[in-house]
């Protein structure tokens, strides 16, 4: 039923129900909006007041800890920030159209819940799917069911070696497995380097080497150890476990691993792409947000022929920070891009230190400004070292004492 109303100069306007729902639907959107405005405020002064509780732990209880982890850690709560304020108008827009689309109750099967995340779906093969052991293993097997159950308490690795051949007894000794009923894909090193981390090597291998399998990868582990006194030098470290992995096997794809990332889900394949791969894109201690674009840290993947066309790492970032974005650099370089794993797929758990960080190198800024001239100069080819090689029941032990003598960069 409508009803007229005139105004100044003999104008009239017919009004029906539908304008008078409009118009509470406009004044149901003002309310919303400052609800909403209420609810992200607040919000945002909670992460604003963690970070700065952080910050003063920082500050107060570890000043020899690594603070560009801090830093990523402010740039990810900064960027939940932002997402929060830009969520607003969304979730307003939301709440007027379900309401617009409603008549009598009933809401229209209307979709709103939009996540810039969300993948297309990926099919996975169906249980009982059967596949001959001439042929080549599936990248997308039913095994794989996603989401990972991630357990970081402490155990020993006596046990996980217990539990993990009783499970598999086919795992040769350094950590070896293939698949036995189609044809490994990819043949892959996984390259971890280490020190002073004796309680998260069992966690992570309890954690991977079942995954792995289940991936129908070839795999074995290879774990760099420095002894020493200088400072820990992650990516020389990597050029080293490279060198001698290629030693063993005619691998063709590497994974740079750190110790204390677990993946939380299954269908993050460890098999290498036609660009190098970032795996792990969503860390836990930067709220899973990138603390920015270039980041290519944790756990990371090239084949053969991309890792010996960049050089490998370059061999002069001694101490925390760096490394991983001179890799970065070099990707670019030699005109790859970075390949990343969609949606919920490279989430990442990182197992708590119980002991200081590695000093940070306050150089990396400098060399990182001369990536390309160096990178012909100093990687795998200036690289000098002697291991000492012994095979565990899973993994390939090589340790080595680093310094810089041992990887002398020529002028540039």
């Amino acid at each position: 039923m409508a009803h007229s109303s005139c105004i100044t100069g003999g104008y009239c306007a017919v009004f029906s129900h539908t304008d008078t729902k409009i118009q509470y639907f406009l004044d149901l959107s003002y309310a919303v909006f400052f609800d909403h405005i209420a609810v992200h405020f607040f919000k945002s002064i909670s992460l604003c007041l963690g970070i700065i509780i952080q910050l003063l732990n920082l500050v107060l209880f570890f000043p020899l800890s690594p603070v560009n982890e801090y830093v990523f850690m402010v740039q990810a709560r900064g960027i939940q920030i932002r997402e929060n304020v830009k969520n607003i108008g969304a979730q307003v827009l939301e709440q007027v159209v379900r309401g617009a689309y409603s008549i009598n109750g009933t809401d229209y099967s209307y979709d709103l819940n939009f996540n810039e995340s969300d993948a297309p779906p990926t099919t996975y093969l169906p249980e009982g799917f059967t596949y001959l052991p001439s042929q080549v293993c599936p990248e997308r097997l039913p095994s794989m069911k996603g989401r990972l159950e991630v357990n970081m308490s402490e155990v020993s690795l006596e046990e996980v070696e217990r539990v993990l051949l009783k499970g598999e007894p086919s795992m040769a000794p350094g950590g070896y497995w293939k698949p036995s009923d189609c044809l490994p894909r990819w043949k892959v090193a996984i390259l971890v380097p280490f020190r002073n981390r004796h309680e998260h090597l069992p966690i992570l291998l309890r954690h991977l080497v079942p995954v792995l399998q289940k991936q129908r990868l070839q795999f074995a582990f290879y774990v760099i150890e420095q002894v020493g006194t200088e400072p820990f030098n992650r990516a020389m470290l990597f050029n080293v476990g490279y060198k001698e992995a290629m030693k063993d096997m005619n691998w063709d794809c590497l994974v740079f691993h750190d110790v204390d990332h677990l993946m939380e889900n299954d269908r993050n394949y460890y098999g290498c792409t036609e660009m190098p791969r970032h795996f792990a894109v969503k860390l836990d201690k930067y709220s899973y947000m990138l603390p920015y674009n270039e980041f290519f840290g944790g756990v990371s993947g090239l084949t053969v022929k991309q890792f010996k066309k960049i050089n490998g790492f370059p061999n002069a970032f001694w101490g925390w920070g760096g490394e991983d974005d001179d890799l970065w650099n070099r990707v670019r370089f030699a005109n790859y891009t970075v390949s990343r794993p969609h949606g919920e797929q490279g989430r990442y758990m990182s197992i708590p230190h119980h002991h200081r960080g590695e000093v940070q190198f306050l150089g990396r800024y400098s060399l990182l400004r001369h990536s390309k001239e160096r990178q012909k100069v100093d990687g795998l080819n200036n690289l000098n070292y002697s291991p000492l090689v012994s095979r565990r029941l899973l993994y390939t032990n090589i340790t080595v004492s680093l310094s810089r003598k041992l990887a002398p960069i020529a002028d540039y």
